[in-house]
């Protein structure tokens, strides 16, 4: 009987998945087999007697060297992993079985490419990690900052934003931009015309290359990017932002398996997101007038408990303004609730458009405000702000066809000449108030004063 003839030994390496690679003791390639080409993207030709280190990730030489010692001092490896740069770019995972070969003076290596499971494995593990940030984070920019950190661990991500798209209001604002080049662009309507607003009338991801540039006729804000990488977050069938990537080098590029992979997580992080804008949503409807979204009673009196200690503590004047809309209780009569709440709305409006950033302002009772001034450089700036009030709110309001008119009857309290706690100062202020309104209203009186008509043009200025 003729027996059979038996593969050579170089065939049979050559079928083989896993590549077999040996390394002498210098760290270079002697002989490579044809599964190295699949795996790494280069021909055997290419490597032999090159330096093994060159091809490995930057930040896992250190690691490989190491390994590849202690190797060589007679410890076999059997799962080490670590990553190698293609000859394509692209980053690919490897698992080697690997000892060493005395005789010969050879490191002998079996390379397994598990770049797909060490993707699986990140994706789950990506999925927890913002699951967990949506419960653990305090805020909106708190969970950016974690999904920011989070997306990095699966695809390079030094320049990175997440876009909000407020469909009532038609604005595309950039609560989180990190660029090495840019500022978060301002907020503005989705037919812009940038890539980010593009993305999100599309609802379609978008991979953006040198080889496939944006089309000619859509303009471009601020620094190109060679490579950008949008994927839309969606809520509720609807798209509400999007989350982005890009580089302005071919060092970091990114491919359709990129794309894949932050669609895969943008589910989650929209719900993350969905869930703290609930979350926020309800904490501001607990601290502020349903009415006129001023602080109510609460948080205003957090803010002023707040100011003291800062004043009591550094120095400065503060001031307290105890406002009551004169013969309000008219307008309700004669027009209806629906006009009284629309006119409070407007004079809301009107007290904070003359008002600094710094000041608080706050609906306590039914035609009630309070304002908390800080941050004086006088006591008397905060005559000069109540009646700039009170002309402000003495001018008629335009509402359901009518001109009506109101005016207040204002009332101030100073710290500490008038009391050095919220109770005094806001009983001291409510009294100045309740003596205006005995006396006709629409005046200014400061607590233990006489009312105050004067101009104070020169207080007003220095506020």
């Amino acid at each position: 009987m003729e027996t059979p003839a038996i593969t050579p030994l170089n065939k049979i390496l050559d079928l083989l998945w896993d590549a077999i690679c040996v390394v002498d003791a210098e760290g270079r390639y002697v002989f490579v087999s044809a599964a190295y080409e699949r795996i790494f993207g280069y021909a055997p030709a290419d490597v032999i007697g090159r330096p093994m280190i060159e091809l490995v990730h930057p930040d896992d030489r250190e690691l490989t060297l190491q390994t590849a010692a202690a190797i060589m001092a007679g410890q076999p490896q059997p799962h080490f992993q670590n990553r190698y740069i293609r000859k394509d770019g692209k980053v690919v995972h490897i698992m080697w079985s690997a000892r060493w070969s005395e005789p010969d003076q050879v490191r002998i290596a079996v390379a397994r490419d598990i770049t797909a499971l060490k993707r699986a494995e990140s994706m789950t593990t990506a999925l927890h990690a913002i699951s967990e940030a949506a419960h653990a984070t305090d805020n909106l920019p708190a969970l950016f900052e974690q999904i920011h950190h989070i997306i990095g661990g699966l695809l390079p991500a030094p320049n990175f934003f997440v876009a909000l798209y407020d469909a009532e209001h038609d604005a595309l604002s950039f609560p989180y931009f990190v660029d090495e080049r840019d500022a978060a662009p301002p907020t503005h309507a989705l037919d812009s015309g940038t890539l980010t607003a593009q993305l999100i009338r599309s609802g379609q991801p978008l991979l953006l290359t040198p080889a496939t540039p944006p089309a000619p006729d859509l303009p471009l804000h601020g620094t190109d990017a060679l490579h950008w990488l949008g994927v839309p977050l969606v809520s509720r069938n609807s798209t509400v932002g999007a989350l982005v990537v890009q580089s302005y080098s071919d060092a970091t590029r990114y491919t359709d398996a990129d794309k894949e992979l932050l669609q895969f997580v943008s589910t989650q992080v929209a719900s993350a997101i969905e869930r703290k804008q609930a979350e926020a949503r309800l904490h501001h409807i607990a601290r502020h007038d349903p009415l006129t979204d001023l602080a109510n009673r609460d948080l205003f009196y957090q803010q002023f408990e707040s100011a003291l200690e800062q004043v009591a503590r550094f120095g400065g004047n503060l001031a307290l303004l105890y406002m009551d809309l004169d013969e309000f209780k008219q307008v309700n009569d004669r027009h209806g609730h629906d006009v009284g709440d629309q006119l409070l709305c407007k004079v809301a409006e009107r007290i904070r458009g003359h008002l600094r950033e710094v000041d608080v302002v706050g609906r306590v009772g039914g035609d009630e405000f309070v304002v908390l001034l800080s941050h004086l450089q006088s006591p008397a700036d905060s005559v000069a702000v109540a009646e700039k009030l009170r002309s402000a709110l003495d001018e008629p309001f335009e509402l359901a066809g009518h001109q009506l008119r109101v005016s207040p009857s204002i009332g101030i309290a100073t710290y500490p000449r008038h009391g050095k706690d919220a109770r005094e100062l806001t009983r001291a202020a409510d009294y100045a108030m309740y003596q205006v309104k005995k006396s006709g209203g629409n005046r200014v009186r400061m607590a233990g004063g006489r009312e105050l008509w004067a101009d104070h043009a020169d207080a007003g200025e220095a506020y």
